[in-house]
């Protein structure tokens, strides 16, 4: 791939420039700020000149699909037969409340060898993600004033955002689609002033803690506004901020429409793609569509300077919206008790997710559930494993995730596999068993504190804890730790116990 190179000025500048009186500050601002739009002028116009020349003619590959599990995921899910709660050899940590005062201290049963239960028994680090009731105040999105031009409206995820643009967005592209109408589209573009826009998707972006697809994705609000029903404009206009952002985004074209084309830093599933410098170029869709037949297309070979950031998907923080709750009621049994919990989701948030392409597994492990949704599971669920060992609330977090929630295959509701965020299992009505295991394993971590890695069987996904102290039952081995099998799709199961047909088998560890 070719990179554009132009020389710094800045540099150029600080070495032969005099010390510039104070009184003459602002006409060097003046006179640097024109350099800078010639050097920016000169980059765009190299830029063009690329465009025309030939584009390269490639294949696209249809998306990779996940590698076919040996067995299908079970239709019906196995009811394991009531058992006696297994006791631990050793007596394991009482799980205490977060208190002001020293909280009391629930003396162990008696075991075999009392001297070795003379040391107080190590309470569970308060979880990481409950925190007081206290509502967390954030600053309202940005909204930058731009009195020079026009401004446009948009609605993204209950907010309602202002955007300057220039007259230029809104220009046609033409009939014609080939290397020449491509260049003079980016030429026109980069002469209109572009850059409040990206100075109020910056903002904004930091406001509403979006991460790069989300960032894309009102990207796309905006072109939405300023070219309806313009499809292949909204992809030329869409590429052209996204590489003024500093992205490495791409065009290519086939005889009927153009396409955008994104490297990420994660694979991503059922996204036709093709390989460029041993880089992974995605025809991504915006629109939570993953219908897209490709074959030939051109592209260019050059990458626009200074456009280096590729996606990444990583949900590392919780988009801020403006919340459309709805409430969805659970229910389960725990030894012999009943307890029915009420979850409040935020639809957008729903929304947002649902436009996610399909990654690999670990990233659902690791990704962030939005913090009032995540309250909303944590509360009600905290006073009923306060007072309990380790290995009791865990085993009421497995009775939570095995019952109250409704298994059906992916197949079965998506028409295809379709793995799931937490607040997505919330959502549908049904769920199988890697979003079960993806749930469970959440709320481990942040409700008890302990360490959970995934298990990844033939045809079905499972998880592991490690506990304190020793626990009898099926077991994994994983980097010198040992972790308890725990399987929230095995209706009854409890901590150790293992489906019947994957108990010769030993999983893979998914770690998070």
């Amino acid at each position: 791939m070719k990179k554009l190179h132009l020389f710094g000025l800045a540099g150029i500048i600080l070495i032969h420039s005099p010390i510039i009186a104070a009184d003459d500050f602002d006409k060097w601002q003046s006179q640097m700020a024109q350099e800078f739009q010639t050097f920016q002028d000169e980059r765009d116009r190299e830029f063009t000149r690329f465009l025309k020349q030939p584009w390269k003619k490639i294949q696209l590959r249809y998306g990779e699909k996940r590698k076919k599990k040996p067995k299908p995921k079970p239709k019906l899910i196995p009811i394991a037969k009531p058992q006696v709660p297994t006791k631990p050899i050793q007596q394991l940590p009482i799980i205490k409340p977060v208190v002001v005062k020293p909280p009391v201290v629930i003396k162990p049963p008696v075991v075999i060898k009392p001297p070795v239960m003379i040391k107080p028994p190590v309470v569970i680090k308060p979880p990481i993600v409950v925190k007081p009731p206290v509502p967390v105040v954030k600053p309202p999105p940005i909204v930058v004033s731009y009195p020079k031009g026009k401004s446009i409206k948009t609605k993204f995820y209950g907010h309602v955002l202002r955007f300057p643009y220039e007259t230029a967005f809104k220009a046609r592209f033409g009939k014609k689609i080939n290397k020449h109408s491509i260049s003079r589209y980016w030429a026109n573009l980069s002469k209109a002033d572009y850059k409040p826009l990206l100075a109020q998707l910056k903002k904004q972006q930091n406001a509403l803690q979006l991460n790069d697809w989300a960032y894309m994705l009102l990207v796309n609000k905006i072109v939405q506004k300023l070219q309806p029903k313009h499809l292949t404009e909204q992809k030329m206009l869409t590429w052209f901020i996204l590489v003024k952002a500093g992205y490495q985004a791409r065009i290519a074209y086939d005889k009927k429409q153009v396409y955008l084309l994104m490297p990420t830093k994660q694979k991503l599933y059922d996204v036709s793609f093709f390989t460029f410098d041993k880089k992974r170029y995605y025809a991504v869709r915006l629109d939570g569509s993953r219908k897209q037949k490709l074959g030939q297309v051109y592209t260019y070979d050059a990458q626009y300077p200074r456009a280096t950031k590729v996606l990444d998907m990583q949900l590392s923080a919780a988009l801020d919206t403006r919340p459309q709750l709805n409430i969805k009621n659970f229910t389960f049994r725990f030894v012999g008790k009943k307890h029915q919990i009420k979850v409040k989701y935020d639809k957008h948030i729903i929304n947002f997710l649902r436009t996610y392409p399909q990654l690999e597994i670990s990233m659902y492990f690791k990704a962030v559930i939005h913090p009032q949704i995540g309250e909303q599971l944590l509360t009600p669920l905290k006073p009923l494993v306060i007072g309990k060992t380790e290995l009791e609330a865990v085993n009421l977090l497995l009775k939570f995730v095995q019952t109250a929630f409704k298994y059906k295959t992916d197949k079965a509701q998506f028409g295809r596999e379709n793995y799931l965020f937490p607040e997505e299992t919330i959502f549908y009505p049904y769920s199988d068993c890697e979003d079960r295991s993806i749930l469970f394993a959440w709320l481990v971590r942040n409700l008890l504190g302990l360490e959970v890695i995934g298990l990844d069987y033939p045809g079905h996904i499972a998880a592991a804890v490690r506990f304190n102290g020793k626990v009898t039952g099926k077991s994994i081995s994983y980097k010198g730790k040992r972790y308890m099998i725990t399987d929230p799709t095995f209706v009854n199961a409890r901590t150790g116990m293992v489906m019947p047909q994957f108990k010769s088998i030993t999983p893979k560890a998914i770690q998070f």
